[in-house]
């Protein structure tokens, strides 16, 4: 193949073991070349710069992106190079990209080499280094490579225009993207044919069959009846049709798509981290009108980058839960439609239009980001690491700030306001779903100290069906001889899901009250029921100063249950059930936490099937982001399609749907009902399955009337 994206190949001088790089284009050619190539280069340059200024006129981001830089260029370099991303999911498609990216930095190394040779090391040593066994392995690796090269650019078409993968199509594909995966495919295969031309006019030199694509080439050329006088003319015209395609695709590469080379591997040394785990707060002196995206001199140069480097390929989409069951939100084009309001906003037309607002000419509709269940699924998907939720969150800011939030949700945020949980039930309430046990569960406040301050949560505190399973942990508590205590009516609504609405205030309240109340106790750790009250404690409260240093630990239920487990402190039966679980958002793909539930569950005899989807594969509930809240019209409920999964598609005759989510399990009953899985499935907690096997192993201080795994009544509350 030709040795680079810009250059031919040439005749061998003498039989030396080599080629001239200008063969047939002459001394005035190669003037020309250099020339245009000095030209596309300063071209290249210029846009770069503008693009890294309108970075730098961006807002300043509130995270320290760009702390030991060292170990994120390595983090994203082993990220871009193992195209790890690109296969989760879809090893079509990481096989595929693996082929272009690895033979395009064949060809770019490739074209550096020889430019080497050529314009530094044979003007000071008067000599080459491009012959011999150099140059023939040169030719190899280069022939090698480019072919893997063309081979994925190839199945890159095939995939989008044979089988029209369904994900690469949207309201923002264009001419451009079409553009792009042609050019380079005639960059790829148009050197081989440049290739091909060259060893057929040279007479077929040995040394050349290293180079066995082009060689390949050059014998159906033969075949053909091309001679080796037309092939020396057709090589001129090749050549310089070849120089020039490649030359103005480098002078374009920061002004259309081919700028996501650049600007996705710098989203991966500029990711967070804890990109969705903690959100960005609010300037403590900002102004109401400012909150949220107002227009598009609030956009941070990460939030700038994020848009720059979205490649259209559609992962996001086909991931959301929310654009499965047909609601209005398509992860990809928000994105995108930001990019085209930002790009946009010199035209004039800033002032006329909202980013987000309840219909009018927005760039984003309010119901769209409604849609949004903030269960991550878009960034876990996404190969260069853009941070949708963070986006989508200012903008949920900014319909609070101007009064357009959707009344349900409205009502929540006024029920947590005023009586510290979204239901709108009395704080003294908080503590009686304890009435019904055998014992009395120590109130944290009361005591000296504890090893766990349990964070009971909303639903588990008020709501009936989940009660149950807030009894059944202090049953596996009490049984286990935990020291733990609970706040009773101190407790408020941690402010999660409050927070992902864009209630920044009111979250900010919540977390001073609830630190206040923390202050109130003596204790080591603290244990939450809900996956989402644990996240919010164990990443985002230290942001604001509480348990900066980590000396207090928090988990989840399951984490200090399945070490309970695990340390033989609880009498276990076999439960004889076949169950699948369910992987919690905010437990798992926020949080990275798999195994514990399992563990738990397999300790209690059952067998465990898994769904298609699990782990960080895990399909959203639906409840949230203000799910639990609102009623969506959808083709098909999250929890229902979930629950067919779980029936339908499921390896054994699963006839147990565990959870260890309170939202989860609202969501999954509601389900259950409206989907018609009532007779087919029934719902319980981790804690009710662990109980159940505690049951079977004689454990008097489980004894209780509450129905547990195997009896449909659980779910009639």
């Amino acid at each position: 193949m030709s040795s680079s994206l810009v250059v031919g190949t040439a005749v061998p001088v003498a039989q030396t073991v080599t080629r001239e790089t200008f063969w047939t284009i002459g001394p005035v050619g190669e003037a020309v070349f250099y020339y245009l190539a000095a030209v596309a280069i300063l071209v290249f340059l210029y846009g770069i710069y503008e693009r890294v200024s309108r970075y730098m006129a961006g807002t300043e981001d509130p995270f320290d992106r760009l702390d030991d830089l060292p170990a994120r260029i390595l983090r994203a370099a082993r990220i871009a190079l193992s195209n790890e991303s690109q296969f989760d999911r879809d090893r079509y498609a990481g096989v595929m990209h693996a082929f272009v990216l690895w033979g395009f930095l064949t060809l770019l190394i490739g074209t550096t080499i020889l430019a080497i040779d050529m314009d530094i090391y044979q003007r000071i040593a008067g000599e080459s280094f491009f012959v011999g066994d150099f140059y023939l392995s040169y030719s190899l690796v280069m022939d090698a490579l480019g072919f893997l090269f063309v081979v994925g650019v190839g199945m890159a078409l095939y995939r989008r225009y044979a089988v029209r993968e369904g994900r690469l199509w949207g309201k923002h594909t264009s001419l451009e993207d079409d553009a792009f995966v042609w050019t380079l495919f005639a960059l790829g295969a148009g050197g081989y044919l440049i290739e091909g031309l060259r060893i057929l006019g040279t007479g077929f030199p040995d040394f050349e069959t290293v180079s066995f694509v082009g060689y390949f080439v050059a014998l159906v050329f033969r075949g053909a009846g091309l001679g080796p006088d037309l092939a020396q003319g057709l090589y001129w015209v090749g050549w310089w049709s070849h120089a020039l395609l490649a030359l103005g695709f480098v002078a374009a590469v920061p002004y259309a798509k081919p700028f996501h080379m650049l600007s996705s591997f710098a989203n991966l040394v500029a990711a967070d981290e804890k990109a969705g785990q903690r959100l960005p707060g609010v300037p403590e002196d900002a102004d109401p009108d400012d909150i949220g995206y107002t227009s598009a001199d609030d956009f941070s140069w990460k939030q700038a980058l994020d848009m720059d480097a979205c490649t259209k390929c559609g992962r996001c989409s086909s991931v959301c839960p929310a654009k499965a069951s047909g609601r209005p939100l398509d992860p990809r084009d928000v994105i995108l439609d930001l990019k085209t309001y930002r790009e946009g906003v010199d035209a004039g037309d800033r002032d006329e239009i909202d980013i987000v607002a309840d219909g009018g000419t927005s760039v984003v509709d309010a119901e769209t980001m409604e849609s949004c269940m903030a269960c991550m699924a878009c960034m876990d998907a996404c190969p260069v690491d853009i941070e949708h939720l963070n986006h989508f969150t200012e903008m949920n800011r900014r319909l609070t700030e101007t009064g357009q939030m959707r009344e349900p949700v409205q009502d929540a945020m006024m029920n947590t306001f005023q009586h510290g949980n979204t239901l709108g039930e009395p704080a003294r309430d908080r503590g009686d779903w304890t009435d019904d046990l055998p014992f009395e569960v120590p109130d944290a406040r009361e005591v000296d100290e504890v090893e766990f301050l349990w964070y009971v949560g909303d639903y588990p505190a008020y709501d009936e069906r989940n009660r149950k399973v807030a009894r059944a942990l202090a049953r596996i508590f009490e049984a286990a001889g935990v020291s733990y205590g609970i706040l009773y009516e101190d407790e408020k609504n941690d402010g999660n899901d409050v927070r992902r609405v864009g209630e920044e205030g009111l979250y900010e309240m919540l977390v001073e009250d609830n630190v206040d109340a923390f202050g109130d106790c003596t204790f080591e750790n603290i244990v939450c029921t809900d996956p989402h009250s644990y996240n919010t404690f164990k990443n985002e409260y230290p942001e604001f100063g509480w348990n900066e240093d980590g000396a207090i630990g928090v988990y989840h239920y399951t984490q200090v249950v399945e070490d309970l487990v695990a340390a033989g402190r609880l009498p276990l039966g076999d439960v004889d059930e076949t169950v699948t679980y369910h992987d919690p958002c905010h437990l798992g793909r926020f949080n990275g936490e798999y195994e514990a539930p399992r563990e738990v569950i397999r300790a209690t005899g059952a067998t465990l099937a898994e769904m298609p989807r699990n782990r960080d594969d895990s399909f959203c509930c639906g409840g949230g982001g203000g799910g639990l809240w609102l009623d969506h019209d959808e083709e098909v409920k999250p929890s229902e399609e979930r629950l067919r999964e779980a029936t339908e598609d499921t390896a054994g005759a699963v006839e147990t749907f565990v959870v260890a989510c309170p939202m989860c399990m609202t969501m999954y009953e509601d389900g259950r009902k409206t989907g018609g899985y009532e007779d087919d499935v029934d719902i319980v907690d981790v804690t009710e399955l662990l109980v159940q096997s505690m049951e079977v192993a004689g454990a008097d201080v489980v004894a209780s009337d509450d129905p547990v795994a195997g009896d449909g009544a659980a779910a009639a509350d």
